[in-house]
């Protein structure tokens, strides 16, 4: 009885989602109480290595019932091989894997790690010792932002001493342990390694990541596997019929539009009266500025501040460097401009603001007292789950005023390298000089105090040489005293061109404005299939193509730009992400006329997401974790399953509303059936890449962290979107004839786990992979 039970798909299925269940429950138990109980009733339970071997069992059954060898269906052989393999590492890791911590003092020693498990802490013997000699943390320029951090180390072993570095993405191997750099303590004096002993189980997990990876890429080539007999299907298929897909219109009024809180130009402000010409102003922008830890050019902070401050990326006929030169040698005049907007109307009501903007002025009273001091000291006084949108709004309110007086107050503007600073901090014409050179001092000082004031000479008199000369002065300076500029020259061009073109806003407007016109393309061409319509159909897809590789090329740049792939936060993944998207509808185009129009749109729509204000978008520096190749590997194999995902998303959604009138329009059955069969395709692109993405990130974070899986929030939601899109795409061995409705609703709603995985676990957990 029980091997009949455990000889069946729907036990399958409902172990995957007892699994997924279980997993995402245990998140929200370590977010609410703490790790250890997470760890104890969940990730280091019985019931967590029940499961495991329950689905080790159902593999192995079913790989003997269907007999899978005799049938040449190798890559399926080799991937639930793989898993079978995985799931027998995960647990030799659970039984026999040790993992303790070192706390080090420089110039202590010791031989032992403190080991915590099951509520208690104690000490376990290591076959070596380590002394702290100096540990050592690096910031990036001008910030405290740690660049990289490692300890240097004494590490005695069998009679030999020796000298020994531990840092970010770069492990000790001592025998079967490994040690690498979690942690240290606040004064910089003191380092925290995380040791791991789990040689078996990793190399069984490693054994059965390779194994995974070559069934993954067979999977394509092998003509009896799903994928292909899919593909099969489809190309059997006639589509010559004529069918009503009217009902797809109602979709298209649903679109999001650009943020409501745009305000016409009928608002009435108080008009600067004189503006900076664009010539100069772009010089202005050209000169190079320390910045978040690197030296970019100060257009990328002007265009930063102003869509920060005012929500757009210019203001009225002002570029960001035409507002931000205006602002610093007018302020008079700008502190009554109302630039800053209000939205939120409780804050409106209670302080009668009746304009969607405000002024800086009027954020204090006729007594110089800040207005929001009140409400300002109760919003930071909850808790941040607590806060309601009014102390958000606040919030951010106060966040816009404090940029203008740090403006004001020049702080933001590190224009001045100094050949001296022995940790190539730059200076602002506010900072105290410190042991630096006399004329130096003295330029630093009095040089844009006197570009301020040409600037409002010029202003007044039309003519800008001199101002022009000041200018040339400064930007002199800094290719004097910092060698390297000369050597980013062409970067500098680039990241100027970057910032002018704004290709992902511009690209976004194109995707939605083409992506519509090709769906009514597409469903005309149905209606009326001549050469008008074809040829109308060609162009488009045409131009989406040429969208595309526009696309490409701002990914490109910013690459250069930043020096890293560029898909290291929220923002740079959503615009890959958009890129992936696109790419998949090219990818089933001629699968399915519908198929390049819904990735069209939704590529727009993820963009338009990417462009909401609470994402930065701006070019930064990586945190010491992300310092790896890895980064490139790990994170575009995973992120390009989510545009597959995105792509069965909408391919669900539209399904499903043409399955409300395929009674009415009987050809309509047809197309679903086309559509449904490439859902089906797109969903298992996805799969794969979503799981080789996910163990190449096992070895990443072996390399890095020292163990290749830690039940980290982003790790275990990562493969509860495994194991849900594995629910989906096997949900057809339950049944015979599955219908169709059933796999077009569950790609609809196996969706959220990416969400989920992709922007809620960023926001609602902390871990490992909080930076991502």
């Amino acid at each position: 009885m029980i091997k009949k039970y455990l000889t069946n798909y729907k036990t399958l299925v409902v172990l995957l989602l007892i699994y997924a269940v279980v997993m995402a429950v245990a998140t929200f138990v370590e977010y609410y109480f703490s790790t250890e109980i997470a760890q104890k009733f969940f990730y280091h339970a019985p019931l967590f290595f029940l499961i495991h071997l329950l689905l080790i069992i159902n593999f192995i059954l079913l790989l003997i019932r269907d007999d899978y060898i005799k049938k040449r269906r190798w890559a399926l052989l080799i991937i639930h091989f793989a898993f079978i393999i995985i799931l027998l590492g995960a647990n030799v890791t659970f039984c026999f894997g040790k993992e303790g911590v070192i706390h080090l003092r420089e110039g202590e020693q010791t031989n032992q790690m403190t080991v915590y498990s099951k509520g208690q802490e104690y000490s376990v013997d290591l076959p070596f010792s380590l002394k702290l000699e100096k540990f050592r943390m690096m910031n990036y320029p001008g910030t405290n932002m740690a660049s990289s951090y490692e300890s240097d180390l004494v590490l005695k072993h069998k009679d030999i001493s020796k000298n020994v570095s531990i840092s970010m993405n770069k492990v000790l191997d001592v025998e079967a342990y490994r040690l690498f750099q979690s942690s240290y303590d606040q004064d910089e004096k003191g380092t925290v390694l995380t040791v791991n002993k789990d040689i078996f189980g990793r190399t069984v997990s490693y054994i059965g990541y390779f194994f995974l990876i070559i069934g993954c890429v067979w999977m394509f080539f092998d003509k009896k596997s799903r994928f292909n007999r899919l593909n099969s299907e489809l190309m059997k298929l006639k589509s010559t019929e004529k069918t009503a897909l009217l009902i797809f219109f109602l979709v298209l009024m649903n679109i999001p539009v650009a943020e409501a809180n745009q305000v016409t130009d009928s608002v009435k402000t108080n008009a600067i009266s004189r503006i900076i010409p664009t010539e100069h102003a772009e010089k202005f922008g050209s000169l190079a500025i320390q910045y978040r830890g690197r030296v970019a050019p100060l257009n990328t902070l002007s265009s930063e501040l102003l869509r920060k401050i005012h929500k757009k990326e210019k203001y009225k006929k002002f570029s960001s460097d035409q507002f931000l030169l205006s602002l610093l040698a007018m302020p008079q005049e700008w502190l009554e401009e109302p630039l800053i907007p209000v939205s939120n109307k409780d804050l409106k009501e209670y302080y009668a603001f009746d304009n969607p903007y405000i002024s800086y002025k009027q954020a204090f009273d006729t007594s110089g007292n800040y207005l929001f001091s009140k409400k300002l000291k109760e919003a930071l006084m909850k808790s941040p789950e607590s806060r309601n949108e009014t102390d958000k709004a606040l919030l951010k309110l106060n966040e816009k005023i404090s940029l203008i007086y740090q403006l004001l107050s020049y702080d933001w503007l590190k224009i001045y390298p100094t050949g001296t600073s022995k940790d190539k901090n730059w200076y602002a014409p506010s900072h105290v000089l410190l042991d630096i050179e006399q004329a130096d001092s003295n330029f630093i000082k009095g040089s844009f105090a006197g570009y301020l004031s040409a600037i409002n000479e010029s202003l007044q008199t039309g003519d800008w040489s001199e101002a022009d000369v000041a200018l040339e002065q400064i930007k002199q300076f800094q290719f004097e005293n910092d060698a390297s500029l000369e050597i980013s020259k062409n970067k500098f061009k680039l990241e100027l061109i970057y910032n002018q073109l704004n290709i992902f806003s511009t690209t976004m407007i194109l995707y939605l404005i083409v992506g519509v016109a090709l769906l009514f393309m597409s469903l005309a061409i149905i209606f009326y299939k001549n050469r008008f319509t074809k040829l109308s159909l060609d162009i488009l897809s045409f131009t989406v193509l040429i969208v595309l590789l526009y696309h490409t090329f701002g990914l490109i740049l910013r690459w250069i730009i930043a020096g890293y792939a560029p898909w290291s936060n929220t923002y740079e993944t959503l615009v890959y992400v958009s890129w992936i998207t696109i790419f998949a509808g090219f990818v089933f185009i001629r699968k399915h006329v519908l198929a390049l129009p819904l990735a069209s749109i939704f590529g727009g729509i993820i963009l338009l997401a990417a462009s909401l204000n609470w994402l930065d978008p701006q070019i930064t520096t990586l945190v010491p974790v992300l310092k790896s190749p890895w980064l490139t590997f790990h994170v575009a194999v995973l992120v390009a399953a989510y545009g597959f995902f995105g792509l069965s998303f909408m391919m669900g959604i539209t399904n499903l509303l043409l399955s409300a009138f395929k009674n009415k329009h009987e050809s309509l059955s047809l197309r679903i059936k086309e559509l449904t069969i490439i859902n089906n395709m797109s969903l298992l692109i996805g799969l794969v890449m979503i799981i080789v993405g996910t163990f190449l990130g096992a070895i990443w974070a072996n390399e890095s962290w020292g163990r290749y899986w830690g039940w980290d929030p982003k790790e275990t939601w990562a493969l509860i979107t495994i194991v849900i899109y594995t629910i989906v795409t096997h949900i057809h061995l339950i049944k015979k004839d599955m219908p169709d409705w059933v796999i077009n609703l569950l790609s609809v709603l196996a969706f959220f786990s990416v969400l989920m995985t992709f922007i809620g676990v960023n926001y609602f957990f902390a871990g490992m992979h909080s930076y991502a």
